[in-house]
């Protein structure tokens, strides 16, 4: 029996606030990305003996069941919370809060989490993965981030520095509580 946890951290397909550099909503996922996962059919993994967890939005869940993936939903999986700029795109954000938020992964005036929040959230999940087996997340960008910025124990700071592209697999391996990733961004066959 395996001793090691093989987490793969799936990202939803592209909506219409990736498409428009906006910050997210609990939007679906708009035609391009309804066609690419179509396109990719079922997850390699669909029916192989894993755990699947899905965050909670539509994007994700709309992902996941197209991927042919059934799962849990994780509250944890949750994509960063934008407080009030849910739903607006990144030019109706005044310049100067923008930056800051950019720059200081402490920044919540929007009334959301920060990215150092964020790091919390994914830390303390990764934290209860202690069973040997397969996982399968479907999840966001930012979710995806933050786990590899943990696991290279990277600064805060250095989390846009990261690019997770729609329909991109990530995997890590856990043994206890040390992670290690295996691959990242590799996109998803089909694409």
């Amino acid at each position: 029996m395996s001793t090691v946890t093989r987490l793969t951290l799936v990202t939803h397909a592209i909506t219409d606030a990736v498409q428009q550099a906006g910050f997210p909503a609990d939007e679906p996922l708009n035609a391009l990305g309804l066609r690419a996962v179509e396109k990719i059919g079922r997850f390699p993994e669909a029916d192989s003996d894993r755990t699947v967890r899905v965050g909670p939005e539509a994007r994700t869940r709309q992902t996941a069941a197209a991927l042919g993936l059934d799962g849990a939903v994780e509250p944890a999986l949750a994509d960063l919370h934008c407080g009030s700029w849910s739903g607006a795109t990144m030019n109706e954000v005044p310049p100067e809060q923008l930056g800051q938020w950019l720059g200081d992964p402490g920044f919540r005036e929007h009334g959301g989490e920060s990215i150092e929040d964020l790091l919390g959230r994914v830390r303390a999940w990764l934290a209860t993965l202690t069973e040997p087996g397969r996982i399968v997340a479907v999840t966001h960008p930012g979710i995806v981030r933050a786990a590899v910025l943990l696991t290279l124990t990277a600064p805060a700071a250095s989390f846009w520095r990261i690019d997770i592209p729609p329909l991109s697999a990530t995997t890590l391996h856990g043994r206890g509580p040390v992670w290690t990733v295996r691959s990242t961004a590799a996109p998803l066959a089909g694409q």
